[in-house]
């Protein structure tokens, strides 16, 4: 059963928030159409290591189980395509610089006028409104602007570039589909669509869910490495003897009392109970210098799967591919490919008893399915063969 089944989507992203939010609702059955054009090339396509096809990776994923459109949008007629679309596909989610759509005239406020019904969620760094709705930005840029990066580093130090994108995923993706999915639940009650306006600084502003809300109640700023979990206290990252990491976040009394035996220092166990700054940086110090007497392995045999203290090991990503819990929960699974291969990609992470998540196909090749497409809402061969001679489907 796929619990999305029925859920049918126009996806025009051409960037990672996008293409993010219609994998998940894609791992849930829903059905996405995904217009692209040769013009305006989706990025996740061209962003390397490639396949012996010449076939991006991180394309094959993103947009696995979605079906290829494409046209090319400054044509009238590819406007008549999605205008039709929309009577069926009555989800649209994009993520242009504002009034990109409106130009092209597949805007909500046109397309409503055809499908009272639809649900438009537009992804943008800055929003719909503001001074900075117009000003072009990348995951950096609205983490910086949310105030996250200046306390999320080390004391005279530089923010440290993410290798996760925050913002979109977090930010954009996550945000995105909440949102479309408390639309969509409105639209059973109502029969009436919305129009969804996610700014990712809006959205990552929020996750100063701790220190923010405690700044905005008492003016306490937060600062780098001084907060409980910014690496002011215990809580943080320590190096091992062979240079490599592992994350101690044994906050509570009774995990603290396991890591002090765990690491041989049971002398301050007691200690780590003082609120002092002083017993605070000793009880750091000293779990710094332990940490430095064993290497990784070392310490992986003494933080094993039997010790219940919070304190596990800072991995590559080839190690959590291969960890048996990650194994255990299928977040590694094979994907059919278009030439019958099957690719290893990140599987989804929700679990929903009775619903197995829907894996059709890797992400194919531009346009694979617009003839295909056009055939469902009554385009006939002739016709088809007329918008291809024409430039219209590329």
């Amino acid at each position: 059963m796929s619990i999305l089944k029925g859920l049918k989507i126009l996806d025009f992203s051409s960037l990672l928030p996008g293409s993010f939010t219609t994998m998940m609702f894609a791992d849930l059955g829903a059905d996405i159409i995904h217009v692209e054009s040769e013009r305006r090339v989706d990025l996740m396509r061209i962003m390397p290591p490639y396949d012996e096809q010449k076939e991006s990776y991180i394309h094959q994923h993103l947009n696995r189980s979605k079906k290829s459109l494409s046209l090319n949008l400054k044509t009238k007629e590819a406007i008549e395509i999605v205008k039709k679309l929309v009577l069926e596909y009555d989800i649209v989610i994009e993520g242009f610089r504002p009034g990109v759509m409106g130009r092209l005239g597949i805007d909500y406020e046109t397309l409503k006028q055809i499908n009272p019904k639809l649900i438009y969620c537009s992804i943008t760094g800055f929003g719909q409104t503001g001074p900075y709705r117009n000003r072009p930005g990348h995951d950096i840029n609205y983490l910086s602007v949310s105030g996250i990066l200046d306390y999320s580093r080390l004391k005279d130090k530089k923010p440290v570039p993410m290798g996760i994108q925050i913002a979109d995923l977090a930010g954009g993706s996550l945000y995105a589909a909440v949102g479309i999915l408390a639309c969509a639940l409105n639209r059973e009650k109502t029969g009436e669509g919305k129009y969804l306006d996610i700014s990712m600084t809006d959205a990552v502003f929020t996750l100063n869910a701790l220190y923010g809300s405690a700044f905005l109640g008492s003016g306490v700023l937060p600062k780098a490495e001084e907060e409980i979990l910014n690496g002011g206290t215990f809580y943080d990252y320590y190096r091992t003897k062979d240079g490599r990491y592992f994350s101690v976040g044994s906050l509570e009394p009774q995990f603290r009392k396991l890591l002090c035996e765990a690491l041989d220092i049971p002398e301050l166990i007691d200690s780590t109970f003082n609120a002092s700054s002083y017993t605070q940086k000793r009880f750091k110090e000293a779990i710094k210098n332990a940490f430095l007497t064993k290497t990784f392995d070392e310490w992986m045999n003494v933080f094993g799967d039997d010790f219940e203290g919070c304190v596990e090991p800072v991995l590559t990503f080839e190690e959590a591919s291969n960890h048996p819990q990650l194994k255990a929960r299928n977040m590694v699974v094979n994907i059919q490919k278009e030439n019958g291969d099957v690719q290893k990609q990140i599987g989804s992470p929700y679990k929903i008893r009775d619903v197995e998540p829907t894996y059709h196909f890797a992400g194919v090749k531009l346009g694979a399915h617009t003839e295909e497409i056009l055939k469902q809402i009554g385009y006939s061969e002739e016709e088809i063969k007329r918008l291809q001679s024409k430039g219209i489907l590329q």
